[in-house]
């Protein structure tokens, strides 16, 4: 038995002996006479990391049940597979795992791989990341809203494909039916770009026995659940934070596995501390509900421990279908400079392609928190500084600020109505101010309560003798950035015109207007 155990790792070892990584001139994706190997270049699967020697080749001998991933170098740019992804990975599994509804990863003889990269003209512009939460189809149907609300308006633009370096979905890629992976592969390969998949609570495989099996779908579709990306301005970390809890409820929970956390430790001190560090995950990392853990507190404490060395980084979650930007410092266990940012992104699919649709057949698909949905830009400079800025979907991208006010008040009446300024990318540190008018401008107060224009569709809804569309708005909750002002009623009789404005980094000053009249008693 000890002899046929060391011959198997001596077999397993020399599966990965002549595996390189390589620079591949004609793009074919295929090691050519000519084609030299790549040094230095980081191979992982997930818990190890090689590196390659100098002429590219490295050594990772094969574990059943992993994914090996090259982490694509600063500078290069990976071959492409048929389906659009990049083509930075293969799945190990020799031997077949639990019967499972969606397939998993099927049992093959394991090999390693040659990875072909071609290398990149220096960039002239800052990195340009397309950011999207929660795509979160739960039929070909909310695949098609994807596809024309998100990815087709993007195309167009581009003029055949999307203007970004590249793309990040932040888990929840569909709902549940995870037969939906392969048409979400193709509306997405639309986009031209290099596109990094995180997975979801949605996204798991629920008749899996164990955590650790329950992203075997995902990993044939997609690849690894935890890898990570190099650009010259930023390094990516793309992790699963879902901890699957099979017969608890709740299934599951936010949170690292031991292996992630031996992935960091290997990876991180290879990361340039000059250049912006990424973690891009699904679940966020503040408590959703006061006492009650949405992300394992000491794994969090862990992880911020880790990451208190680099002097820029920068978390980006979903999962909430709301909006919020979360900062941490010292009792939260970031030991960093400063605060460490976490912007928690609303969803490309909205309140779950909810709401009235429009006249395209296309959902209004508002958030909760009056966000309207749509998707982010992240734009990396040199040096670590970066911005972020909201695009509602098929809307003006000067949308930055949704309003509510009464249409009409009584002149003289008690002043106790307001207008309402729900500022998307808003958080407590913004200074928003209205007139009415050409009055003075005056600071509008930031309260955290149902946007008043969310209330009115639940209303409307509540108010309905048949479903006005196939699924109702979801529920009004406190919005993280809604501002309030007083109307006044002591002005002239008629309409007056009120104008809010602010300042949003990543987009500038934000301004929007709307009306109210004043009428005399009847």
């Amino acid at each position: 038995m000890l002899f046929a155990s060391l011959a198997a790792q001596a077999q397993s070892a020399n599966l990965c002996h002549d595996a390189s990584v390589f620079e591949d001139r004609n793009g074919n994706g295929l090691r050519e006479r000519g084609e030299r190997g790549i040094p230095g270049v980081t191979v992982s699967d997930g818990v190890r990391i090689a590196t390659t020697d100098r002429v590219g080749r490295y050594s990772l001998p094969p574990v059943s049940g992993r994914t090996l991933f090259v982490v694509k170098p600063a500078g290069y740019r990976p071959h492409r597979r048929e389906d659009g992804l990049p083509d930075t990975w293969i799945n190990w599994q020799d031997t077949p795992g639990p019967a499972l509804r969606y397939g998993g990863v099927p049992a093959a003889p394991m090999q390693c791989k040659s990875f072909a990269l071609q290398r990149e003209p220096r960039r002239a512009k800052p990195l340009d990341v397309l950011v999207f939460g929660d795509p979160q189809p739960k039929s070909l149907t909310d695949v098609g809203y994807y596809q024309r609300d998100i990815v087709q308006p993007l195309v167009a633009q581009g003029g055949g494909r999307a203007q970004a370096d590249l793309g990040i979905s932040l888990g929840d890629i569909v709902n549940d039916d995870l037969s939906l992976f392969t048409a979400i592969k193709k509306v997405d390969a639309a986009l031209g770009v290099s596109w990094l998949h995180a997975p979801g609570n949605h996204d798991i495989d629920f008749d899996a026995p164990r955590d650790e099996e329950s992203l075997a779908s995902f990993r044939h579709a997609f690849g690894a659940e935890t890898y990570a990306w190099e650009e010259p301005e930023a390094n990516f970390i793309v992790f699963d934070d879902v901890i699957y809890m099979p017969g608890k409820k709740p299934s599951y929970v936010g949170g690292l596995r031991e292996s992630q956390f031996a992935f960091l430790e290997a990876y991180l001190p290879t990361v340039p501390k000059g250049r912006l560090l990424v973690l891009s995950a699904h679940i966020h990392f503040y408590d959703a509900e006061p006492g009650i853990e949405t992300f394992r507190r000491a794994d969090r404490e862990r992880l911020f421990r880790m990451l208190s060395a680099f002097p820029n980084v920068l978390l980006l979650t979903a999962h909430s279908h709301a909006q919020r930007h979360a900062y941490y410092g010292k009792a939260d266990g970031w030991l960093g400079e400063g605060l460490l940012h976490e912007f928690n992104m609303g969803a490309a699919c909205g309140g779950y392609w909810s709401g009235i649709a429009d006249a395209s057949g296309i959902p209004s698909a508002t958030m909760s928190d009056g966000t309207p949905n749509g998707y982010s830009r992240l734009s990396v400079d040199r040096g670590g500084k970066y911005s972020l800025r909201w695009f509602p979907a098929r809307e003006s991208p000067n949308r930055q600020i949704g309003l509510h006010a009464p249409k009409v008040l009584r002149q003289g009446s008690w002043p106790g109505y307001a207008v309402y300024a729900n500022v998307y990318m808003g958080d407590e540190r913004s200074v928003v101010e209205y007139r009415i008018g050409d009055g003075e401008w005056k600071p509008m107060r930031r309260v955290e309560q149902a946007d008043p224009a969310v209330l009115v569709q639940n209303l409307a809804d509540d108010a309905a003798m048949r479903l006005r569309g196939y699924d109702r708005a979801p529920e009004a909750s406190p919005s993280p950035h809604l501002w309030r002002g007083a109307l006044p009623t002591d002005l002239p009789l008629g309409t007056h015109r009120i104008e809010v404005r602010t300042q949003i980094e990543g987009y500038g000053l934000a301004t929007a207007a709307t009306e109210y009249r004043l009428d005399p008693a009847p």
